[in-house]
């Protein structure tokens, strides 16, 4: 069964640069998707059921925190591996995250070889 990874990020950049970090996974079967905003990622989370997501929190339409709440409240989705990846990492921020359901909870900037051997872990899969 192939896995995918869903991409949330409203701005572009941050998007291409995690689409770069993950692109090898690819050669694995896993399928990179994207979504631009939090209403777009619910949607796609529910219709596509992601292996992982990583998540931005500050999106328009819906925060990522509210997407995660849904997700997490929802019992056909709640089984997704959510990681938030926001620029806010105060420690209220982390635990508005943890409080929302979220796996796990990165700040920004992120190092790119921390998300490809997490997404690794989360999958089981090595390179």
């Amino acid at each position: 069964m192939s896995k995918s990874i869903l991409i949330v990020d409203d701005e572009i950049h941050i998007r291409v640069l995690m689409e770069q970090t993950l692109e090898e996974l690819e050669d694995e079967g896993v399928e990179l998707l994207t979504a631009t905003n939090g209403a777009e990622a619910l949607e796609m989370i529910c219709s596509e059921k992601p292996d992982l997501v990583f998540l931005d929190v500050m999106m328009p339409k819906m925060n990522g925190f509210e997407v995660c709440q849904a997700v997490k409240e929802n019992v056909t989705t709640q089984d997704t591996y959510i990681i938030m990846l926001t620029a806010k990492g105060q420690e209220c921020d982390r635990q508005q995250g943890s409080a929302a359901g979220a796996n796990l909870y990165m700040t920004k900037p992120f190092d790119p070889d921390e998300i490809l051997a997490k997404a690794l872990e989360i999958l089981a899969l090595t390179l």
